[in-house]
């Protein structure tokens, strides 16, 4: 079931676009809305997990990229194109399991047809104060460029116009600039763009908006589990 709200695709209708202003007739008009509309996407791994941890209790990012990426454009009439899939990779030396689950899943993801794009996680040391009053000094993992590595990426395929709908998986707000840009993109080109963002949603969710200035598209609980991956990419005990 999709959940809608005032910024949803129900309320906006499918026909919303970005306004193009022409130059010539210095009026504001509507792009041609192309009659098929081809959806690229891109996920923010991390992001996408841990709102699909808070909101539907998965533990692991065991979601298959492929099939949310069909299902939410079979919900809206778009035809799929490439699934773009951004993720930060622990050391061998910290997670050394963890380190050879994104090995093996990356690799699959690859063979599939997925475009991966990784980053190293960066780690530092904190020092946490405990209830007793004593100090501990715990390890801590950051993931680092990967919202620049998307916004980069839907920018460049959009002026190459590698699509009509930018579907993002993700909730980070930093990316409301995006929207901006491709707002731009689309008066240059004078064509019909989309930008949708797709994220988890329940009553438990940890926040429940979508990047500003896009369309919204809820993913309830029993949406999302139907796109889970059953393998398990773990490596294998010695």
């Amino acid at each position: 079931m999709i959940i809608s709200t005032p910024s949803d695709l129900a309320s906006n209708g499918p026909r919303r676009g970005y306004f193009l202003r022409s130059v010539f007739k210095k009026e504001i008009a509507m792009a041609l809305e192309p009659a098929v509309k081809n959806a690229m996407a891109f996920f923010d791994v991390q992001n996408l997990f841990q709102h699909a941890k808070a909101a539907f209790g998965n533990h692991h990012p065991n979601f298959d990229p492929i099939k949310l990426h069909r299902a939410v454009c079979h919900a809206n009439g778009w035809r799929p194109t490439l699934t773009n899939f951004y993720t930060g990779v622990p050391s061998r030396q910290e997670a050394p399991m963890w380190h050879a689950y994104w090995s093996n899943r990356v690799l699959a993801l690859k063979r599939a047809g997925v475009r991966v794009e990784t980053r190293p996680l960066r780690y530092r040391q904190q020092t946490i104060e405990q209830s007793d009053g004593s100090t501990k000094v715990v390890t801590t993992a950051q993931e680092k460029g990967i919202d620049v590595r998307i916004a980069l990426d839907v920018v460049s395929m959009a002026r190459k116009r590698k699509f009509d709908v930018a579907l993002i998986f993700t909730q980070d707000q930093d990316l409301q600039e995006l929207v901006a840009e491709i707002k731009d993109i689309a008066i240059e080109q004078n064509r019909w763009i989309k930008i949708v963002c797709a994220f988890p949603d329940g009553p438990n969710a940890s926040y429940r908006r979508g990047v500003p200035g896009t369309d919204w598209f809820r993913m309830d609980d029993a949406f999302y589990q139907a796109c889970i991956d059953p393998r398990d990419y773990r490596p294998a005990e010695r």
